[in-house]
């Protein structure tokens, strides 16, 4: 026959095995010669050598690896299946034998969720029953190709990954997590979506277990499981997916050792060995074409079926290609040799299988080799983007199988006293830790039963977390005995409600006798801390859920089981990238912060970004103070200084216009009587919450109350609390109550100043002392109720020693012409002090987390976390520059962008946004336009107020620029 004919004949022969796989090269005749052109070049035992992949870890001595080389080097052989170690040793061992191979090797490794189920240092993806929950296939796909990168970065060819075994059997030992779940057509689709992910990344891709090992409850490595069903029950369940799979472009499947009586006739031989399995059922009836491999060798399914070559030899009898980690090679490839010889194994069945594996090695690119780049490693395998993968992925996967009451996502947090309860023996601290990101919950512990009931009896909400270890999902997942008692305990504690949220396999709910009681049940497949974090996230409304349950976890769950629900549009968590920022760029952040931190600007700061409902950037940089020991926390609270003017007293406001108890038409005569014979009488609110008013930027009330030593008078103060003298301004320092009287009669015989734009605190103690009138209770009580509870501002408040410990105040100043002491704790501005720390212009403490709430809540128009605090027009009539025709900038008391060059923004900003800073160094924005909030909290005024050099060097502003200079466009 002419050679032209022949390469005719082997081009369709490609075709036909490799036309629908995303790997087949455009030059198909080009591998064709290659693969004719190798083969012809190796001798028979190089040939035989091809046969074989042998197992070797790269955690393995110096001289166990030597081995290896003088294996590879002296017996061609045809791969190397990568077992546990770390990934630049294995990248090195690899390279190594790479260059002594005459034939480059085809690498291999198990890494069905990652290199990290071998290898340390690496990144853990989802496991597929994590996966078999998410009803979008596409997040799939994008596992199975990022999982695909990884293994092509590292030089790893083959994958030998998906696991396409049906479980259904909640007792295997050996699949379980490792499946996508029992339904026929959800592990069909799931492994047809991340087999074309692994390939279009440039990986092989192997179905495995064939026939099917879902549903037994032996262990292959150990025995030999029986698949005791009928060839119908095996057509329609365990090969169903094959088939799919295989339709779909499969590169390789691997045989599992099985005894299945109704594929194999004869009694006890495992289907990796069955030619009627393999050559019968796998390539004749189900036509794949593509590369065959064993199982391991080594494992007890199969290594018991004969001597240690013999195993080998009936393998490749049987229809294996490739035949996998044999526990003596040479012995294998001796007893090969010698039945070629006797021509037992035909040239045709030799070279069927050598030339798949010659075509499976120029597909992955071995025609050109290539070693493996060290260089940044480890960065490209750890890179953000496994994060971002990941997220989506756990975020679609996490499952709420029970809602009773719609409890789910979490409203009304003004009337929730939430406890948490930890069951399981593995970390759960980044799932507290997220938690209280929404609102504050309480960790109760107890030695008992009945102390832990008694300790929760003030609570009307419990979170029950149960934690198992995410190390493999071959870890224990059950609940024990004692927990199952517990769990029922705290279940039948009718005076609160109960959700029971699961970090571990789904069949952990089956050993609960009955969920009754039990108000809402979540299924999270996993411990990691992004499944933790999310699942907070999705218990408080932050995200939705979307998941179904792949398995049937309880006879009240089956299969499919899932409650969806819809977002509360609460603040997420989650990384630049997912919102369209660019984590790269945003790091100038970090280098602006630090430039203030050497200059002295300040000693701590707290910097906060969000964008499109999602917290990406929130940091904590430096100290309380220049001296402090600890670091500036998440949890220190700063003075908000003039944020309080947007944060307090204009939500206020805001509600009273809604409720026609005020108008921006109202005159300050309208609001105070008092004032009906002053020259502030006929200032409107409009005009003075736009500072447009003509009223004095400030007044220094305190002043007046100093002694000629200008230190606090004994007329006005008390050292103590004594009748009389209540109004604490500081550690041992008490103003007269009837100071407040003073401080409204001083504003009322203010002169009003020239007609022009002039930023003021005075409309903000009008407009306290309006409010407090109105509702008949203090301002912080109002916003408590009204706003800070409901919206889960657990950090913000006035006067916070009352609810915090000293140490997580951050100190404003060491006051040396007031007060005369350290002002930690109690407000800075001295006025809002002489209100008893509650001004409607100051006295406001928070964290930046929950100061993005409330800016987030304006943001979206009034709307945060299933409640309506505002009607959208409310918000947009007070976010309105009224007087710009004036050159006044000013909202009704938001600030608004710079008219100008310059001005309190980067001037990148949109003109719809708004935000307000601060005299200690606060300042917050928020764009509707680009869904941006930006917080930025420090104590520029301490030790010393005088310290100006945070305002005259714009960093704040700066800071913003970056922002909007990470957008990616």
């Amino acid at each position: 026959m002419r050679p032209c004919l022949i390469y005719f004949l082997l081009f369709l022969a490609f075709n036909r095995l490799y036309g629908q796989n995303p790997l087949v090269v455009k030059d198909s005749l080009s591998q064709i010669q290659w693969v004719n052109s190798q083969y012809e070049k190796m001798t028979l035992e190089e040939r035989v050598g091809q046969l074989f992949m042998v197992s070797i870890a790269s955690n393995q001595s110096s001289q166990q690896i030597d081995g290896f080389k003088k294996l590879v080097k002296d017996h061609s052989l045809g791969g190397i299946i990568f077992s546990n170690g770390g990934p630049v040793r294995q990248a090195q061992i690899t390279n190594e034998l790479q260059s002594i191979s005459k034939i480059p090797l085809l690498i291999g490794m198990d890494a069905e969720w990652g290199l990290a189920m071998r290898l340390d240092s690496t990144y853990a993806f989802p496991w597929n029953m994590t996966l078999g929950a998410i009803a979008d296939n596409a997040i799939v796909e994008k596992v199975g190709k990022q999982i695909g990168k990884h293994a092509k970065r590292l030089g790893v060819h083959i994958n030998f990954a998906p696991d396409i075994d049906i479980n259904t059997n909640p007792k295997n030992p050996i699949i379980g997590n490792r499946s996508f779940g029992e339904n026929r057509e959800v592990v069909t689709e799931k492994g047809i979506a991340f087999m074309k992910g692994l390939e279009s990344a440039g990986v092989l891709s192997t179905g495995k277990h064939f026939p099917g090992h879902g549903d037994t409850a032996t262990d292959s490595h150990k025995s030999l499981p029986i698949i005791p069903f009928s060839r119908k029950r095996l057509d329609s369940l365990e090969l169903y997916p094959y088939q799919k799979i295989i339709d779909s472009g499969l590169s390789s499947v691997m045989v599992a050792h099985l005894e299945v009586p109704a594929l194999e006739l004869k009694e006890g031989l495992p289907s990796s060995l069955s030619e009627q399995i393999i050559s019968g059922i796998l390539r004749d009836e189900m036509g794949f074409e593509g590369l065959v491999f064993t199982d391991a060798l080594n494992m007890k399914g199969a290594s018991e079926f004969g001597s240690e070559g013999e195993v080998a030899l009936k393998a490749f009898y049987a229809g294996n290609d490739i035949l996998l980690m044999p526990e003596n090679i040479l012995e294998a490839k001796e007893k090969l040799l010698k039945q070629y010889e006797k021509g037992r194994i035909t040239e045709e069945r030799l070279s069927a299988s050598v030339k798949k594996i010659l075509m499976a090695k120029y597909k992955v690119g071995l025609n050109n080799y290539q070693p493996i780049d060290l260089k940044n490693l480890y960065e490209d395998l750890n890179s953000l983007e496994n994060d971002l993968v990941y997220e989506e992925a756990i975020e679609n996967a996490i499952t709420v199988v029970k809602n009773r009451f719609d409890l789910l996502g979490i409203r009304n947090l003004h009337n929730k006293k939430i406890a948490y309860v930890k069951l399981g023996d593995a970390s759960n601290d980044a799932f507290l830790k997220r938690l209280n990101k929404y609102t504050k919950v309480t960790q109760v512990n107890a030695g008992d039963i009945a102390s832990l009931k008694s300790k929760l009896t003030d609570y009307n909400l419990i979170i029950v977390g149960h934690h198992k270890s995410n190390e493999s999902p071959w870890k224990a997942y059950k609940f024990t005995n004692k927990e199952l008692t517990w769990l029922k305990e705290l279940a039948d504690l009718r005076t609160s409600n109960l959700i029971l949220s699961v970090f571990a396999k789904p069949y952990a709910l089956s050993d609960i006798d009955s969920f009754q009681n039990i108000d809402a049940v979540v299924m999270s497949y996993q411990n990691s801390d992004l499944a933790q974090q999310k699942t907070a996230e999705l218990i408080f409304g932050a995200i939705p859920a979307k998941g179904k349950l792949p398995v049937t976890a309880h006879s009240e769950f089956p299969a499919n089981s899932g409650v969806s629900t819809k977002p509360l549009k609460r603040l997420g968590y989650s990384f630049p990238e997912k919102v369209g920022l660019s984590s790269k760029r945003l790091s100038k952040v970090d280098t602006l912060v630090q430039h203030g931190l050497d200059s002295l600007m300040f000693p701590g700061a707290q910097i906060l970004v969000a964008r499109k409902g999602k917290v990406i950037y929130n940091k904590s940089f430096g100290k309380p103070t220049y001296t402090s020991e600890s670091n500036v926390t998440e949890e220190h609270i700063y003075d908000l200084a003039s944020l309080t003017k947007i944060l307090s007293t204009l939500p206020q406001v805001m509600r009273m216009e809604e409720d026609d108890k005020i108008d921006l038409s109202n005159t300050f005569e309208e609001l105070v009587p008092d004032y009906s014979d002053t020259e502030i009488k006929n200032v409107t609110v409009l005009k003075a919450l736009s500072h447009y008013g003509r009223l004095p930027a400030w007044i220094p009330f305190y002043v007046r109350t100093l002694d000629k030593n200008r230190k606090p008078s004994k007329e006005f103060y008390r050292t103590s609390l004594a009748p009389g003298f209540s109004t604490k301004v500081a550690d041992n320092l008490y103003l007269t109550d009837a100071y407040n009287d003073s401080i409204y009669n001083r504003i009322g015989r203010q002169d009003l100043k020239s007609n022009r734009y002039r930023y003021s605190d005075v409309p903000y103690y009008v407009m306290k002392k309006y409010i407090e009138d109105t509702y008949h209770q203090r301002l912080d009580t109002l916003n408590n109720e009204f706003l800070y509870e409901r919206i889960g501002a657990t950090h913000t408040t006035y006067n916070p020693l009352d609810q915090f410990p000293k140490n997580k105040i951050v100190p404003s100043e060491e006051d040396k012409y007031y007060r005369y002491q350290t002002v930690q704790g109690y407000v800075h501005d001295m006025g809002a002090a002489m209100q008893g720390g509650v001004g409607g212009h100051a006295g406001l403490f928070s964290n930046a987390n929950d100061v993005a709430k409330i800016m987030q809540m304006y943001l979206q128009n009034g709307y945060y976390g299933g409640n309506r605090f505002f009607e959208s027009r409310t918000v947009e009539k007070f976010n309105k520059c009224y007087f710009c025709d004036k050159n006044v900038r000013r909202g009704v008391g938001f600030d608004k962008p710079q008219l100008e060059k310059s001005g309190p923004t980067c001037g990148c900003v949109s003109r719809k946004s708004f935000g307000h800073s601060g005299f200690t160094g606060t300042y917050t924005w928020a764009d509707p336009e680009e869904e941006i909030v930006y917080v930025f909290l420090s104590n520029r005024t301490y030790p010393s107020a005088s310290n100006t050099l945070l305002v005259k060097s714009g960093l704040r502003t700066r800071i913003q620029q970056a922002i909007y200079d990470a957008i990616l466009n």
